[in-house]
């Protein structure tokens, strides 16, 4: 029960979180499945087309250093209202202005606003549910990766539809919208510590921080190459925009079933590692799936992609989070892990693209981030609880 009091004591703070968090990805899910009709209709390359998950992921890890900077001028507040204002807006773009100059401009302006949402929001979850951390953050992430699938199905349809890719894409204004009236009333009004005594410059002298940020963007360099090239790789095989989105949904849905349970599973565990390596196993699956027998066990590939990668998500946001107790220090240290890790995870849509153009299949693409996900089984290790708490501040 007490896990389940804070839903009782501040339901509409809670329903709050779960939408915003909604929100934070189809602008990215969406594209995929219409991958084939948005290359025609606007002429874009393949390497064009990562271009709508690179600039995004750049301006989430480059906000996410400038984020509290920002927030501390404009206030937390007014720094998330605006940033749904901005989702908003960018989607409205894609129906307003449907070409390659008006997909980037959407992609920047929405881009800009989850960069702010994510640099903002774990700081506020550890402050104002600080006795429900795992399942607030799980609920948060899942929610997020909730979205995803949404974007990836719903886009599609509503294309299919209504006759438009560009109404696909910019369906998703609605629930933006949704989510900034809920947010107008039911964020909070005051916040009791200043955002500017957050040891920011500290933080990028410690190596924890930067084993963080390369944890945290190898793996959801993975992310965005999924979202971005999933639903494209079936494609080639022959499946339909419909169906590739159907799968890519299905992976969204793990990913946020597990992003919700495993936070749970491990809340009394205070050595979070066993968790992040059973998510980092599940990815090895699947990558190796993806790479080796894709139309085999298409959907057991996705389902084992989605539940490391989402698990593994809301595992490390809240690794980050247990390094303080302090709210200004543990919102800090995640925005700057996102901060390093967006601007990695930005690349391996781009490369995968070039990897694509050289070999003609993607393949080696899922190979590159089997390697990756290796590497970060190998990190993990120095993620020992005892080492949270010797930084030098």
């Amino acid at each position: 029960m007490k896990q389940s009091g804070v839903f009782l004591t501040r339901p509409m703070l809670v329903i709050t979180v779960a939408l915003v968090g909604l929100n934070l990805r189809p602008f990215i899910t969406s594209i995929g499945p219409l991958i084939a009709n948005i290359r025609t209709a606007t002429g874009l390359s393949l390497q064009g087309m990562a271009l709508l998950t690179l600039l995004p992921m750049m301006l989430m890890g480059l906000v996410a250093f400038v984020g509290p900077i920002l927030q501390n001028y404009v206030g937390e507040r007014k720094a998330i209202l605006g940033a749904l204002l901005a989702i908003c807006a960018g989607c409205a773009v894609r129906f307003l202005l449907p070409t390659a100059e008006g997909l980037i401009i959407s992609a920047i302006v929405i881009g800009f606003g989850v960069a702010m949402i994510q640099a903002a929001f774990p700081g506020m979850i550890k402050r104002e549910f600080s006795q429900y951390i795992g399942p607030m953050m799980g609920l948060y992430s899942a929610m997020l990766m909730g979205g995803g699938a949404l974007g990836a199905c719903l886009a599609p349809i509503i294309s299919n539809i209504t006759g438009f890719w560009s109404i696909g894409l910019a369906f998703f204004a609605i629930p933006a919208l949704f989510a900034f009236i809920l947010a107008l009333a039911f964020l909070p009004t005051k916040v009791g510590s200043s955002i500017h005594r957050a040891p920011v410059r500290k933080l990028l002298n410690q190596p924890r921080t930067w084993l963080l940020m390369a944890c945290f963007g190898l793996v959801n360099g993975g992310y965005s190459s999924v979202v971005a090239w999933l639903a494209p790789s079936f494609q080639d095989q022959g499946w339909s925009a419909a169906q590739s989105g159907q799968l890519l949904a299905l992976l969204a849905l793990s990913q946020a079933a597990s992003a919700l349970i495993l936070p749970v599973l491990a809340r009394k565990y205070k050595d979070r590692r066993p968790w992040l390596w059973f998510t980092l196993a599940m990815q090895m699956i699947g990558f190796a799936g993806m790479a080796f027998m894709p139309e085999f066990a298409s959907i057991l590939w996705a389902i084992c992609l989605g539940v490391g990668l989402g698990g593994c998500f809301a595992l490390t946001l809240i690794v980050a989070l247990d390094h303080f107790d302090e709210p200004i220090y543990a919102g800090a240290l995640s925005a700057l892990m996102q901060g390093g890790g967006f601007l990695l995870a930005a690349i391996p849509p781009w490369i995968i693209a070039i990897l694509h153009d050289l070999t003609g299949a993607y393949k080696a693409g899922w190979l590159f981030h089997l390697a990756s996900v290796i590497l970060v089984v190998i990190l993990v290790i120095r993620l020992a609880p005892k080492s949270y708490f010797k930084l030098s501040l």
